[in-house]
């Protein structure tokens, strides 16, 4: 078992349980899956590029990304229809966890200037999404073999019903919200 799903079992859910005053513990929000995307604008001119982001996403998330394909062609943006314009790869049980991991505790306090996340980022729904501007936050790449610097969403979503009972959940997992010292 990954250390923050016993995280989750030991810690998290008991705290929530506590903390939101909830009596069934089936209501007590949790992770569902973390989906990860690139934009990948710069692909249009160069083939190369999009074979580089396939690779810095590969060994990101552990698993290879699905290529997504532009559904109507867009002249101002010179994007045809069924041009490759984006990556995303869906993590869900132990890969989530560990991606989770792995993000809080290396890629996050690697990030320069960093002032701590937005708590205002929550979709209403309880799910958060946040941006990075490049890829050589994470420790499985090499500074050295980056080409280009390539940004990223990373949404959280999970069974939360409000944004709070969500901010809670996060919270307690260690993600680094501005103004928010434990």
């Amino acid at each position: 078992m990954s250390r923050f799903r016993d995280l989750y079992k030991s810690k998290v859910m008991p705290e929530l349980k506590k903390e939101l005053n909830i009596a069934n513990v089936m209501s007590i929000p949790k992770m569902e899956k973390i989906v990860i995307s690139m934009g990948l604008g710069k692909a249009l001119a160069d083939k190369k590029f999009l074979e580089n982001a396939i690779k810095d996403l590969t060994m990101i998330s552990g698993q290879k990304p699905l290529i997504c394909k532009a559904k109507k062609s867009v002249s101002n943006f010179k994007v045809r229809e069924g041009d490759k314009t984006g990556l995303k790869v869906t993590l869900r049980k132990e890969r989530m966890y560990e991606f989770m991991d792995r993000l809080i505790n290396l890629a996050i306090p690697r990030v320069k200037d960093f002032r701590g996340l937005n708590p205002k980022a929550f979709d209403g729904r309880g799910n958060y999404s946040l941006g990075l501007d490049e890829q050589s936050v994470f420790p499985e790449i090499d500074p050295g073999r980056i080409e280009t610097t390539q940004g990223m969403n990373i949404t959280f979503v999970t069974t939360a019903e409000n944004n709070e009972s969500g901010l809670a959940m996060l919270r307690l997992f260690g993600m680094p919200f501005v103004g928010m010292n434990d």
